[in-house]
């Protein structure tokens, strides 16, 4: 099985550069926020503080989450429905920061992404993807941006999917929260593999960084 794992701080271009690499090589992407944001919202909807360890270890035993595919498009269903767009918002970004600290919850989540990626070839993107999730992965990618660029580009994400009740300030403001979150938890922070390849994409297109991954691909498989 190919694994190339995709890690970086929040607004790096990690969804966006996986996809176009997961398209490339006809394999699948899957977004590992996208689940525990699916949690935080379970949480939210529950009325559990997404910081309330004791509940949320009990919330992620028992949650009703699954990942759904229309074509290589991954789908995120809580209690049957479908909930994909629901956890884009920036309410949802911050608990999800919040439940992923939660040791019990990232045990949970990361028993099913290493299922996922024993059973299909898959371009997986998170915090702790290439260091923990998957430490043997085939690719390991760390990409970084200043957080001046990644702050806009999420405003600039949130505007095309059609909200409106946001600002730059307000999401600078929840990309620095995230940085710090992501990076000060004890169980398995954001850091970067020691064999990772670190790129730079502040001054980058997806098209760049993508051809950038591949390149390194063609290097390790034949494809």
């Amino acid at each position: 099985m190919i694994s190339i794992a995709i890690d970086g701080p929040a607004g790096a271009g990690k969804s966006t550069v996986a996809k176009a690499v997961a398209e490339e090589l006809g394999i699948f992407y899957l977004d590992t926020g996208a689940m525990y944001r699916t949690v935080a919202l379970k949480a939210i909807r529950g009325g559990i503080s997404t910081t309330d360890r004791e509940k949320l270890s009990s919330l992620v035993n028992d949650i009703d989450m699954k990942i759904a595919f229309e074509g290589k498009e991954q789908h995120m269903i809580l209690d049957g429905e479908d909930v994909t767009e629901l956890i884009r918002s920036p309410e949802i970004s911050i608990g999800a920061s919040n439940v992923s600290a939660i040791p019990e919850v990232r045990i949970k989540m990361t028993e099913l992404q290493r299922k996922f990626a024993s059973e299909n070839n898959v371009v997986m993107e998170g915090r702790d993807i290439g260091t923990h999730v998957l430490p043997g992965a085939t690719i390991k990618i760390f990409l970084v941006a200043s957080a001046e660029k990644r702050a806009e580009r999420r405003y600039k994400q949130l505007l095309e999917k059609g909200e409106k009740n946001i600002s730059l300030e307000e999401i600078t403001k929840e990309i620095e929260y995230r940085d710090k979150n992501d990076s000060s938890r004890e169980f398995a922070p954001l850091l970067k593999a020691d064999d990772a390849i670190e790129i730079d994409t502040t001054d980058l297109t997806v098209y760049q960084v993508a051809n950038k991954i591949m390149n390194y691909v063609k290097q390790k498989v034949e494809i």
